[in-house]
């Protein structure tokens, strides 16, 4: 400040409320780079930084689950309707281990409109081994499981106790 100003008793008072008042704001702009950062954000920022990625965070998960689910967004996203990405997601989801078993196989028609040959329809039999089975909900885990593997796989869900 000119010394004009710091010899102003008024001057320097108005000066100090806004102080008191950018503060904050210089503050956060200064750690922006950390707000956007899944490791070191604040947690109460979690759920909309999901929001941005694609994602939903369930409230009742630990905040180190939603941590860990955030920065693989962007891989679950690259590996979404693959078994690999299935398992990945369903392992994040219930902090278990899960089981994936598919009947494989793929299929063409030789001419538009022909019946497919073989089996009808393709099936996942997953089982998740959970350390603490009152902690998932089946119901939940099964509709995103329907959410993020292909509308045309039929599966079958398990969940176990270690």
């Amino acid at each position: 400040m000119p010394a004009v100003y710091q010899e102003d008793p008024f001057a320097m008072r108005w000066l100090a409320g806004l102080d008191d008042v950018l503060s904050p704001v210089l503050s956060t702009l200064d750690c922006l780079a950390a707000y956007f950062d899944p490791h070191y954000a604040p947690s109460d920022f979690l759920e909309w930084l999901a929001s941005w990625v694609g994602i939903t965070i369930d409230s009742n998960w630990p905040t180190e689950r939603a941590r860990k689910a955030l920065a693989c967004a962007v891989e679950l996203h690259r590996t979404r309707g693959t078994i690999t990405g299935l398992r990945d997601y369903i392992e994040i989801l219930t902090g278990g281990t899960a089981e994936i078993a598919d009947n494989g196989g793929v299929a063409w028609a030789t001419a538009p409109d022909m019946p497919m040959p073989g089996e009808d329809t393709p099936r996942l039999a997953i089982r998740v081994i959970v350390p603490d089975l009152e902690a998932v909900n089946i119901a939940v885990l099964d509709d995103l499981i329907t959410a993020a593997k292909p509308a045309h796989v039929v599966h079958r869900l398990e969940v176990v106790s270690a």
